[in-house]
């Protein structure tokens, strides 16, 4: 029986592969019912996301499996296997245990140290589990590969630093302001990263958000999503002077928020702080309203250098995770050993001890006139040569264990005392 996992990710396949092959698990139907039911399969688990696709499973021979998973995934993805096929990695036994750990450590993402995939990890093992379809093996691994995830996030700051433009905004404002949670947000425009702001800016609890774009449906959309209010794009110079954090993403030529609209919004705070983020390129937000106190602006590239710093930090922390991960792969490897030569071992004894009881009743059978007391003194000498017996090969399959070379030495053990007859 062998660990075996093939896939593809986003190192691996381009995106248009990929696409047709990150449905959830959970939509498509009979898919682990599929994967369960391959010949040479016995225990299956299915991780699907924009990033990845890998199927895990543990089979009878490696070839084997490959082979039918291959031809199960053609088949129910309704395309050749020789458009998919050079995309595909295959890990089989360490390396696959390897894989798995780092994949839920978030050390094979595209950023490195993002939490979403431990989660969606989790939801494919759930998902598997309750069908009903994984087995002591799998079930033991992913458990492994959850704690060691846990490790990582614990004994290391891979996750602490942000990597992404919009996160590294909020936490900057964060430091300005401590808490954030009696904050007002002044959104101008609503693209993809002002509106990643806002999803981390809602998320750590401001208390009111305005959104001014200059098409007013989708400022009202987005205030729908985010409970806030939608104002006429107009508007916003009222609005300025309310605000403790500004994010302005728009496609303005020219700036929209000026030296004296925020000197007079300032005046009107009586000096309260002032954040401004402009992910505008060109720029919104006039340079020069750095100058005035109590006014904090930053600009793409200001929060590119936090996240190349960020990246930078996250890399080094990579390299404390990597050795967390190599520990926990070998405890595993070893408790799969371990479970690997416990049933040679325990046949090992029902057939020693099988033969001294036989032996014992045939020894009392040719007695005559023997007592109780002698014959617990026979049954404790069968059981001290029984044990006797039984000390060196265990011993030894024990050591194989811990050498890594069990395979050999269970057959060996198993040939000599006729287990298998």
């Amino acid at each position: 029986m062998e660990i075996l996992l093939v896939g593809l990710n986003h190192k691996t396949a381009p995106v248009e592969i990929r696409e047709k092959m990150s449905a959830s698990p959970a939509s498509g139907e009979n898919f682990l019912e599929g994967i369960i039911n391959l010949p040479n399969i016995t225990e299956g688990l299915y991780l699907a996301t924009c990033n990845r696709v890998e199927v895990t499973v543990i089979a009878n021979s490696v070839d084997s499996g490959v082979m039918e998973i291959k031809n199960f995934l053609a088949d129910y993805y309704k395309f050749s296997r020789e458009e998919f096929e050079t995309f595909l990695y295959i890990f089989s036994s360490t390396q696959a245990i390897r894989h798995i750990f780092r994949v839920a450590a978030s050390l094979d993402s595209m950023i490195v140290g993002e939490p979403q995939i431990l989660g969606q990890v989790k939801e494919a093992y759930n998902h598997a589990s309750d069908k009903g379809i994984l087995g002591m093996v799998l079930n033991r691994l992913f458990h492994k590969a959850f704690s060691a995830a846990k490790r990582v996030r614990t004994e290391t700051s891979i996750a602490k630093n942000p990597v992404s433009i919009s996160f590294a905004a909020v936490e900057l404002a964060k430091k300005i302001f401590i808490s954030l949670e009696k904050k007002t947000v002044l959104l101008i425009g609503a693209g993809e990263m002002s509106e990643l702001a806002l999803k981390h800016l809602s998320s750590n609890g401001v208390q009111k958000i305005i959104i001014a774009n200059r098409t007013f449906q989708r400022a009202q959309n987005l205030a729908e999503e985010f409970k806030g209010e939608a104002i006429i794009f107009s508007d916003l110079y009222n609005y300025l002077p309310r605000a403790d954090i500004i994010i302005s993403s728009t496609g303005s030529s020219d700036f929209i928020i000026t030296y004296p609209k925020v000197r007079q919004a300032l005046k009107e705070r009586r000096n309260r702080p002032m954040f401004f983020i402009d992910i505008a390129v060109p720029r919104d937000i006039e340079p020069n309203i750095n100058k005035l106190d109590n006014v904090y602006l930053y600009d793409i590239d200001d929060l590119q250098g936090v996240v190349d710093d960020n990246l930078e930090e996250r890399n080094k922390e990579a390299l404390k995770a990597e050795k967390i991960i190599n520990e926990e792969v070998d405890k595993f490897i070893g408790m799969l050993r371990t479970v690997e030569v416990t049933p040679t071992i325990l046949s090992l004894r029902e057939k020693l001890e099988e033969i001294g009881k036989d032996e014992l009743k045939k020894t009392i059978a040719r007695l005559t006139n023997i007592n109780e007391k002698d014959k617990k003194v026979l049954e404790l000498l069968t059981v001290s040569i029984v044990n006797k017996i039984a000390h060196h090969p265990i011993t030894f399959l024990k050591k194989k264990v811990a050498d890594g070379n069990t395979s050999f030495s269970i057959d060996l053990v198993r040939e000599l005392f006729h287990l298998d007859k």
